[in-house]
């Protein structure tokens, strides 16, 4: 398998093949060239490098809309797979970023991502080249199905290693999972359930779904997407690249600064997302987290409380 990689990375031209430029642009489902080409470098790098040996590879446009003007998700993650010559693309969520009321404002909208980072505790997405790890499977609660049915809520991860400005990818938790998650969560006795503590209690809460969503940095997808991802990526890693990295935000950000034209200077970002955001910022690593230090010691978190009983469930 690996072998039959490396041959297909070497016979790749340098140009996008032309059964790929037919999804190459900037209307909904299609990727922007400059994207595509960060991410097929990134793919036939590791290939022949050996570090991967996957068919396929991803891409993400954080530049582009989380939501369309209709309220459906826009689909800007995509699944290369050049070998079969298949290309999908998906939704998936920006990280949300933080308001440290009176100190700094990086929050992102539901939108469009205006802030960046790499920053430990930023919430923020940061762009540039990641390799898929390991998948983690975790309960995270029981929620109602029916009037007398439950169900468990696991959720799957699948990590991140970045290199560069996001070699701590690892360290920041940063990966991908299913944009779902349970609400309004409290104990409910199960003592039928193989997840009850020791006391016969089990979390429980409300399902809720936010595809189109934001996240605490992580690439979210929409439940129905996550398992050919998982799938795909299981004990068989590939690339990542999420685009924008740190220096096209600040050549944007500098373009836009001096009203030059970002076609003619050569730069990309999406133009709906540009009109709503202004300029794009990145908060780099060295800069945020000695604020968000400040913060937490002005702000120290409140102790932890123990979980309430269900009153009613």
């Amino acid at each position: 398998m690996l072998a039959s990689a490396r041959s297909f990375a070497a016979e790749q031209p340098s140009g996008i093949p032309a059964w790929l430029q037919t999804h190459v642009g900037e209307d909904e489902g299609q990727i922007a060239r400059p994207v595509l080409q960060r991410a097929r470098a990134l793919y036939f790098q590791k290939i022949k490098e050996g570090a991967v040996r996957n068919p396929c590879y991803f891409a993400m446009d954080a530049t582009r809309p989380n939501s369309l003007n209709d309220g459906k998700p826009g689909r800007r993650f995509y699944v290369v797979c050049e070998a079969d010559k298949s290309f999908r693309a998906i939704s998936s969520g920006h990280g949300g970023g933080r308001n440290l009321k009176g100190i700094a404002d990086f929050a992102n909208g539901r939108r469009c991502a205006k802030n960046f980072s790499n920053a430990m505790d930023s919430n923020l997405t940061a762009g540039g080249p990641y390799v898929t790890g390991e998948t983690k499977t975790s309960f995270k609660g029981s929620y109602r199905v029916s009037a007398k049915q439950y169900a468990a809520l696991t959720r799957s991860f699948l990590q991140f290693d970045g290199e560069g400005e996001t070699a701590n990818a690892r360290r920041r938790e940063i990966g991908g999972h299913a944009a779902v998650t349970l609400k309004g969560v409290c104990l409910r006795k199960d003592l039928r359930s193989p997840y009850a503590n020791p006391d016969g209690y089990v979390p429980f809460g409300t399902l809720v779904e936010y595809a189109g969503g934001r996240s605490n940095g992580c690439t979210s997808w929409s439940t129905s997407d996550v398992g050919p991802i998982l799938a795909m990526t299981k004990d068989d890693p590939t690339t990542l690249y999420i685009y924008p990295g740190a220096a096209d935000i600040d050549a944007v950000k500098n373009a836009v600064g001096s009203n030059r034209s970002l076609s003619r200077t050569g730069l990309y970002w999406n133009a709906s997302c540009l009109r709503e955001i202004g300029a794009p910022k990145f908060w780099p690593r060295e800069t945020l987290e000695p604020i968000l230090d400040q913060y937490e010691r002005v702000h120290p978190a409140p102790p932890p409380r123990p979980m309430p009983i269900c009153k009613d469930s």
